[in-house]
């Protein structure tokens, strides 16, 4: 069975038609002529449609049914037994619970509904990163309760998003297609493939601490495709005989998914080496020139008047962290705003970031002044987190320590990126400091005392 299945998933299929087999007599059946069985109208699992409140659940069957259908019809005596197969068919995706991301079968009243055959393991096909992507993202624009992304789900999606920046538009654009197709479906056949779907990648992306059953080990993969004789060395490990021999030829290569195209990564590089072209010395020459080479002593002149030059004004508008990282940056960003009235989220990331260097004897009463200061009821400078941030941290703040404030820290760090920095970059402050005059000008420059002065050539 192992050698006709192409991956993991199908090898999984075929181990569980292995099980039925050695329980029940059925080595002639697979897991896909099991589900078939179950679903047979006169001898399988009865199906129906239940009422709950002032809604219907259609197409649904409780686990112990499943069970019970089990221990009659695989001729399994013990009931532990029929729930761990169950179990393990769940997981794998041929049926699964209608309330809940957790892919098990539980001997109770649980509704279950089957999967379509369409999203059977068996099938043989991995999804990618992008059909994951196009399905979150259609998720959030259907306005129900039951679609609503988990935590994990929406953790997803934002990683994502970062991942998928440049072609986002058009992963938008086929979630919000599929929206417009769903739309048009009849409402009960819309509500059984949204959990059907769902369900799919519940096996494909389970929850955080749920097995994932669709992994594959690149190496079990390999030998399972390629097997050949391997011998034992001297310490106890194994030898690959092939690799003695010169007329071997190499097994190809495991292809890895979701690898960023090379297209994609250099124009990222060199979309990088663009930007800091002229703040990289050995690619431009400084301007001004550095003083222990050229004894030119204009840029220690510069920093002693703590006045920003035109290129180190020019960097801060790359990113905020270009802003945060320089001291004068960060005085002229606090100026800014100051002047605004909204200094509040400036001072508390700096004030986080200086309690992580202090001494570990005095955390505890920094951590204290920093909550009284900005985020205790009635604080001087209270400043806006959201409600997860602000639980989390007043968890910390119990027992103190350096971290305390690291997602409160973290949630204004995305507001002052997205609201302040870009209004101190298209603020007029900022533009006065870019457009400033050089100090001094190349011609006026003082020449090297160690290299002779060099003429310029006439023009012909």
């Amino acid at each position: 069975l192992a050698s006709d299945c192409g991956d993991v998933s199908a090898l999984c299929s075929a181990l569980l038609c292995s099980l039925l087999g050695v329980l029940g007599n059925m080595s002639a059946l697979c897991c896909p002529e099991v589900i078939a069985r179950m679903q047979d109208e006169k001898n399988g699992i009865p199906i129906r449609t239940v009422k709950s409140f002032l809604t219907k659940i259609p197409s649904v069957f409780s686990g112990s049914e499943i069970v019970q259908w089990m221990m009659k019809n695989l001729d399994i005596e013990d009931q532990v037994e029929a729930l761990h197969l169950g179990t393990l068919m769940a997981a794998h995706g041929y049926f699964f619970p209608i309330s809940d991301h957790v892919l098990t079968l539980k001997d109770d009243g649980t509704f279950y509904r089957f999967q379509t055959p369409y999203f059977w393991p068996s099938n043989c096909w991995e999804p990618e990163n992008t059909d994951y992507a196009v399905y979150l993202c259609k998720r959030t624009m259907q306005n129900k309760a039951r679609l609503e992304l988990a935590d994990y789900e929406a953790e997803s999606l934002a990683r994502l998003q970062r991942a998928f920046a440049r072609k986002w538009e058009f992963i938008f654009m086929q979630a919000e297609a599929q929206a417009k197709v769903d739309k048009k479906r009849d409402k009960i056949e819309r509500k059984i493939l949204d959990s059907q779907e769902r369900a799919f990648w519940d096996v494909h992306r389970p929850v955080p601490g749920c097995v994932n059953t669709t992994e594959v080990d690149i190496k079990k993969s390999s030998r399972m495709k390629n097997p050949h004789k391997t011998r034992k060395s001297v310490y106890g490990l194994q030898n690959d005989i092939r690799t003695h021999s010169p007329t071997h030829t190499p097994a190809p290569e495991v292809k890895l998914t979701n690898k960023p195209p090379i297209l994609v990564l250099k124009n990222s590089l060199l979309g990088y080496t663009e930007q800091y072209l002229e703040y990289d010395p050995f690619l431009t020459p400084p301007d001004p020139s550095n003083p222990w080479i050229s004894d030119d002593t204009t840029l220690w002149e510069l920093e002693a008047s703590k006045e920003p030059g035109q290129q180190r004004v020019k960097r801060w508008a790359f990113g905020i962290d270009e802003v945060l990282k320089d001291p004068v940056g960060r005085e002229q960003f606090l100026k800014f705003l100051e002047s605004e009235f909204s200094s509040e989220n400036l001072r508390f990331w700096l004030a986080v970031q200086e309690l992580k260097k202090r001494p570990i004897r005095e955390v505890p009463t920094r951590v204290q002044e920093i909550w009284q200061e900005f985020l205790a009821p009635g604080a001087p400078s209270a400043i806006n987190v959201d409600s997860k941030s602000y639980d989390k941290t007043t968890q910390n703040v119990k027992d103190p320590g350096r971290y305390a404030f690291e997602d409160a820290q973290e949630h204004i760090y995305k507001l002052m990126k997205s609201d302040s920095y870009s209004r101190f970059i298209r603020s007029s402050a900022y533009q006065e400091l870019l457009q400033a005059k050089k100090k001094v000008t190349k011609s006026n420059k003082p020449q090297s005392l160690c290299k002779p002065v060099q003429t310029k050539k006439c023009c012909k």
